[in-house]
């Protein structure tokens, strides 16, 4: 017998939609796998809060969305909303605490997420490949908030994925307030996307190598996500130092447990090109600060400034050099 797939309430056609798609660009046996992955990931039994996360989704009101704008700092979505629906809708996306990525603004709810995820975007917007009828791959995309940026900046459509069911709850209830468009987030990892795909024109990786164990397989899973002559856009944690430099954390790093492997900037072109990637160039490097990660109403936990050294800011609290990013643009052959 058949299980049906628990999917998460009104938003199974959100799913049915990119498996389609996935069908028609001839990618059938990523589908193949993706559909008991999707029965695993919202069957109730990998994440124990799962059906509480699908209880609030359920009861998310539907305020009526006059308009999507995609190309401001916060996603926001505007329409009817009258004050009853609204204080149910922020009762019910505060019950998706912690929001970690964004911000948001929905119907007058402003998500003042952890992070001022904007910020980023803003490094990299101006310096990749414009974005136009573009298949992307979000890896580690957490909400989706830049995924929704990039659909703002003209992809066809973007394919998110990110094992984090609250992650993909939140999701969910953004694409709930703002509609149908051609954004969706899986919950699987890119350990769980089929190798050699080569069919993405530009897969972004954003805070995801340092977590991985092995960061030279990261950059060729990558790789095999990208059609000959596609663009990464991998943006990192990165210490300051020469070619063959790399930071090797003994336990924690800014309270991070699985923090692996830091490199220099140097040392990361070096394992892009041995990796096999060419036209690779560094295009911002910036030192993480408060206005840009910090503890919030929608993220009420430790944030950066509790990492690092009370005395000495440029440290974190293990006496490590305090978090530095970079980000990479490069090409598959």
């Amino acid at each position: 017998m058949t299980r049906r797939l628990a999917w998460p309430g009104p938003e199974a056609a959100n799913y049915e939609s990119v498996l389609a798609f996935l069908c028609d660009t001839g990618l059938r046996a990523w589908v193949d796998q993706l559909r008991p992955q999707l029965l695993q990931a919202f069957g109730g039994g990998r994440h124990g809060d799962w059906p509480r996360w699908q209880s609030v989704l359920g009861r998310l009101p539907r305020p009526v969305a006059r308009r999507v704008e995609l190309n401001r700092p916060a996603v926001t979505v505007t329409g009817a909303c009258e004050d009853g629906c609204r204080a149910l809708l922020e009762a019910l996306l505060r019950e998706l605490h912690p929001w970690r990525k964004g911000p948001y603004a929905l119907f007058g709810i402003r998500i003042d997420t952890e992070w001022r995820s904007d910020l980023k975007w803003d490094r990299l917007a101006d310096a990749i490949s414009p974005l136009a009828g573009r298949l992307v791959l979000d890896v580690g995309c957490g909400s989706g908030y830049h995924a929704w940026r990039m659909l703002g900046a003209g992809a066809g459509r973007v394919i998110g994925i990110d094992p984090t069911l609250l992650s993909v709850a939140q999701f969910l209830a953004v694409r709930h307030c703002a509609g149908d468009h051609p954004v969706s987030v899986l919950p699987v990892g890119i350990d769980d996307v089929p190798r050699n795909l080569r069919c993405f024109d530009t897969v972004f990786s954003m805070g995801v190598l340092y977590h991985r164990r092995s960061p030279l397989d990261h950059l060729l899973e990558l790789k095999g996500c990208l059609r000959q002559g596609g663009e990464l856009v991998l943006e990192t944690l990165v210490i300051e130092g020469g070619r063959g430099e790399v930071l090797v954390p003994e336990d924690r790093y800014a309270q991070m447990r699985n923090v692996w492997f830091i490199p220099s900037c140097l040392t990361l072109e070096s394992w892009l090109a041995r990796c096999g990637y060419r036209a690779i160039r560094c295009v911002d490097v910036s030192v993480t600060t408060s206005a840009e990660q910090r503890s919030t109403d929608w993220m009420c936990f430790q944030s950066l400034p509790d990492f690092l050294d009370p005395r000495n800011p440029a440290l974190t609290v293990e006496g490590l050099p305090a978090p530095r990013r970079a980000i990479f643009i490069a090409e598959s052959p």
